[in-house]
């Protein structure tokens, strides 16, 4: 059974928490990739930022639903996600944007782990990790081509 290290791609471009949301998005377009870990300056994995992290920024806000009850205003919804939306719409950087629990695997896990892991978490980049440090990146891409093996 094929491991994560024989599927990983072992040149991954990072960026790290201040790059700027414009050159992520030129970084993306050059290294033709969807995604990119984010690191900081010893090079330990803090993050992950992907297309759909770009996209959501760009997105309508959604203003939460008020009910009123007895003169008394009531939010239908969480107000501490009209703020993180706020926030990442007015993002600067990938700090503002990018997920910060990332589902990481190391280079002994099993093709059906990943695949599993991708299906059942919905996430379609995996970093392969040895402690904090990014040792390769698993994609959707890769799977496939890992099924041709």
């Amino acid at each position: 059974m094929l491991k994560a290290k024989d599927l990983m791609t072992t040149v991954v471009i990072t960026v790290n928490p201040v790059t700027t949301i414009e050159e992520l998005a030129r970084i993306f377009i050059e290294h033709n990739i969807s995604g990119a870990p984010v690191v900081n300056d010893a090079g330990d994995l803090i993050g992950i930022v992907t297309e759909n992290d770009l996209i959501s920024r760009n997105k309508r806000l959604h203003i939460p639903t008020v009910m009123r009850l007895f003169d008394a205003f009531i939010p239908i919804e969480n107000p501490g996600k009209l703020e993180n939306e706020i926030k990442r719409m007015a993002a600067a950087s990938v700090g503002d944007i990018c997920v910060k629990k990332v589902i990481t695997v190391t280079g002994d896990t099993s093709s059906e782990d990943i695949a599993t892991i991708m299906s059942e978490k919905k996430v379609h980049l995996i970093p392969v990790v040895e402690g904090k440090k990014i040792k390769g990146i698993i994609g959707k891409a890769d799977m496939i081509r890992g099924m041709q093996k």
